[in-house]
């Protein structure tokens, strides 16, 4: 087919909810980006729960979106039945040329609708992370990997932000190596600001290292870990101070555990101004067990941070161990032992710093994200047409 502005490609992505996240982002950033010429696209999304933010009501109010009430986190199979029999309605109405879902629950029920629409749209599904660990007792994480499996067949192309997390699904039977494409992450961040206007603003100390943990404060990310590490350090007697930027439902008992054991860690919040936290820092911590390909590290590597990271999900592909930060298992010595080594050498803080700006701003930016994208649709529409 032709695209030109009479004739477009019509896009319907679906995520089931826009909380704060790297997700969230990804979407936002090609609903800003594409070119509106070739593609008509639009955005259909849930609500998040009373505990999360949403990204479009606090951050990305730029971006339209057409709600579907019963979308969101939780299981709920009278509001699941509702948002399914919804988007097949809004798939009616809209006939998009590609249907593509981002996150689990959107994949499940996007594309079911999608079949049961009768509309002959071509379905892609992103994976930005699974729940193959850490979410699922073993019943449900063989009932979670089924439904992958059967929804696989009828997908046109599936995407994997990271190659980690396209070889555990392939590992699992999801899908075949030739429908499996990789779609690493694009963003970009705005002007970082001065580093003392930045701490003074959350009133933190000029006289002493201050490493981030940004992120959801819930189980999946282990923010008891990640204090764990802060008493450690504290009683290895090293000058780190540490901040949270986030929520979630571990917020109250780690702000119980930081009071009662005198940790040396600031609680923020959740923040909307990501330069203006990563401005605060000298480097950032993730501890968690699970992740896809965590944007928040990059982030900090396009702010020149160096980070110390445990080995999970795809995050060698953004951390390169060594050169841009340190790559760790989940034992809390060995995060102490990274983050003391950071901690006592500005030297390798400035070069893995640099070494971070460099290689994160040539391989996640969000034009690059767009422009795959829109690859990737051309290539698709014009194989259906040829077949």
């Amino acid at each position: 087919m032709s695209q030109n502005d009479s004739n477009p490609i019509r896009i319907m992505r679906v995520i089931a909810r826009m909380n704060v996240g790297g997700p969230a982002v990804q979407v936002s950033g090609l609903m800003r980006s594409f070119n509106s010429i070739d593609f008509d696209q639009r955005l259909f999304t849930g609500f998040c729960a009373s505990d999360e933010a949403d990204y479009i009501d606090t951050i990305a109010s730029d971006i339209k979106a057409v709600r579907i009430d019963g979308f969101g986190r939780r299981v709920n199979l009278s509001g699941d039945l509702h948002a399914l029999f919804s988007l097949v309605k809004e798939i009616r109405k809209f006939k998009p040329h590609v249907i593509h879902t981002h996150t689990a629950k959107a994949g499940f029920l996007g594309r079911i609708a999608s079949i049961l629409s009768l509309h002959g749209s071509i379905r892609v599904h992103t994976f930005h992370g699974h729940l193959l660990n850490g979410y699922f007792g073993t019943l449900k994480r063989s009932l979670v990997i089924l439904a992958e499996k059967l929804l696989a067949v009828t997908t046109h192309q599936l995407l994997a932000v990271g190659d980690k997390v396209r070889k555990d699904l392939l590992t699992a039977g999801v899908g075949n190596p030739m429908k499996f494409g990789l779609m690493p992450p694009g963003l970009e961040i705005g002007p970082l600001l001065n580093k003392k206007d930045a701490l003074a603003t959350y009133s933190l100390s000029r006289q002493t290292l201050h490493c981030a943990y940004i992120g959801r404060v819930t189980k999946i990310k282990r923010p008891d870990r990640f204090l764990d590490v802060a008493r450690e350090l504290k009683e290895r007697g090293v000058g780190i101070e540490f901040f949270m930027a986030g929520d979630g439902d571990l917020l109250e008992y780690c702000k119980e555990r930081i009071a009662r054991e005198d940790l040396p860690v600031k609680i923020l919040g959740w923040q909307n101004n990501i330069e203006l936290v990563l401005s605060a820092a000298d480097f950032v911590v993730l501890t968690s067990d699970n992740e896809g390909t965590p944007l928040s590290l990059i982030q900090a590597g396009m702010a020149g941070l160096p980070v110390v990271t445990t080995r999970v999900g795809s995050v060698p592909e953004v951390v390169l161990d060594g050169t841009t930060g340190i790559v760790t298992s989940l034992s809390v010595l060995d995060i102490a032992d990274a983050l003391e080594k950071l901690a006592k050498s500005d030297d390798l803080r400035a070069r893995m710093g640099v070494a971070a700006k460099e290689f994160t701003l040539a391989n996640f930016g969000v034009m690059r994200l767009v422009n795959d994208h829109e690859m990737l649709y051309k290539k698709l529409i014009a194989s259906r047409a040829k077949s």
